[in-house]
C-alpha cells in the first residue's frame, strides 16, 4: 500500500480542490484510521451501531490538525465509498469541532466531479439541512456511551474558513517535515520562473503581432 503522505499532496486548496483519502464508509460503525507509522489502515475500535457514520470519513494527506493527526474530511456522497481509495474533492465548508478539549475540525467536501448530481453542491448551504442536523447530532453524541459530554460541534462555516484551517494544517505538516518543505519550495520557485517566462513570451508575441504605427 502506498504511503499517502508521500504519494499525494493536499491538492490545490486555494482553488477549492483537495486530495482526500477515505478511511470510513458511510454507515459503518468501524473506526478505521490511517496509521502513519506503518503506512496502512487499522481498525481502532468498533463503535455502537447507533453511532454509525452519517457520511464518509477521511483525511487530507500532508496535513496536521491541532490534535496532531491528519486534517479530517467529511465526504458527502450518495453511496458509501471504500476504505483506502483517494479522490479529488470540492471544498464546501468546515465543521468546527472540539474533542476532549482538543480542536479537531472536519472539512466538508463532495466529489470534484459528481455527474449523478450534476455538481449541484457548490456551497455548504446546498446540502440538505437534515443531513447537517444528522452530522451535528452524531458528532455531539457518538462518545456518549463511554465519555459523555466530551465532544462538541461549535459551528458550521463556509469555504473561506475551511481554507484557513487547511492552510494552517499544511503549514504544520511542512514544519514537521523539512524535506517536504524544501522540495515544495523548489517546486514553487520553478513554477514561478516558468510562469514568468511564459508571460514574457506571450507579451513578446503580442508586441510582434501589433501593427507598427
Amino acid at each position: 500500500m502506498a504511503d499517502f503522505n508521500k504519494a499525494l499532496t493536499p491538492g490545490d486548496y486555494e482553488k477549492g480542490e483537495l486530495n482526500v483519502v477515505i478511511e470510513i464508509p458511510t454507515g459503518s460503525n468501524h473506526k478505521i484510521e490511517w496509521d502513519r507509522e506503518h503506512a496502512c489502515f487499522m481498525l481502532d475500535r468498533v463503535e455502537p451501531m447507533a453511532f454509525a457514520k452519517p457520511c464518509n470519513y477521511g483525511f487530507i494527506p500532508q496535513t496536521i490538525d491541532e490534535d496532531g493527526d491528519e486534517l479530517d474530511v467529511l465526504m458527502i456522497t450518495d453511496q458509501p465509498l471504500t476504505t483506502g481509495i483517494w479522490m479529488k474533492a470540492k471544498i464546501l465548508g468546515v465543521m468546527k469541532f472540539v474533542d476532549d478539549g482538543e480542536v479537531d475540525d472536519k472539512i466538508i467536501c463532495v466529489p470534484a466531479d459528481d455527474r449523478n448530481n450534476g455538481d449541484k453542491y457548490q456551497k455548504l448551504e446546498d446540502l440538505p439541512k437534515q443531513l447537517i442536523n444528522q452530522i451535528e447530532f452524531h458528532f455531539n453524541h457518538y462518545k456518549d456511551l463511554k465519555k459523555p459530554g466530551t465532544t462538541k460541534v461549535k459551528a458550521f462555516e463556509g469555504v473561506k474558513e475551511a481554507k484557513a484551517v487547511i492552510k494552517a494544517s499544511i503549514e504544520r505538516f511542512l514544519e514537521a517535515h523539512p524535506d517536504v518543505k524544501f522540495r515544495k519550495g523548489v517546486e514553487d520557485a520553478v513554477e514561478q520562473v516558468r510562469s514568468a517566462v511564459s508571460e514574457t513570451i506571450d507579451a513578446a508575441k503580442k508586441a510582434m503581432e501589433e501593427p507598427t504605427k
